[in-house]
């Protein structure tokens, strides 16, 4: 898929020609799967990102914004896939 399709196809509205009645068009389920699969994948990045970079700050830094290096160490040792 070229990527001008896959952003018109995530967009949704008027332009990609989805609107409010995608998930009752034949299309539409396949459009909703894609949708949530991006969002699903979207959120493990950030988790993923977030978590190295709690695991790069230093004791001083943690204690600035209130968290035990034992938490810190904790919560950027899961999986991202993990809440």
């Amino acid at each position: 898929m070229n990527g001008e399709l896959v952003s018109r196809l995530l967009e949704g509205g008027a332009k990609s020609g989805f609107g409010a009645s995608a998930a009752t068009a034949p299309g539409g389920r396949l459009v909703a799967w894609i949708r949530a699969g991006v969002g699903l994948v979207s959120l493990w990045m950030l988790r993923s990102r977030e978590r190295r970079a709690l695991a790069r700050l230093d004791d001083r830094l943690l204690k600035d914004v209130g968290i035990n290096p034992a938490d810190a160490w904790e919560e950027s040792r899961k999986p991202f896939w993990k809440s």
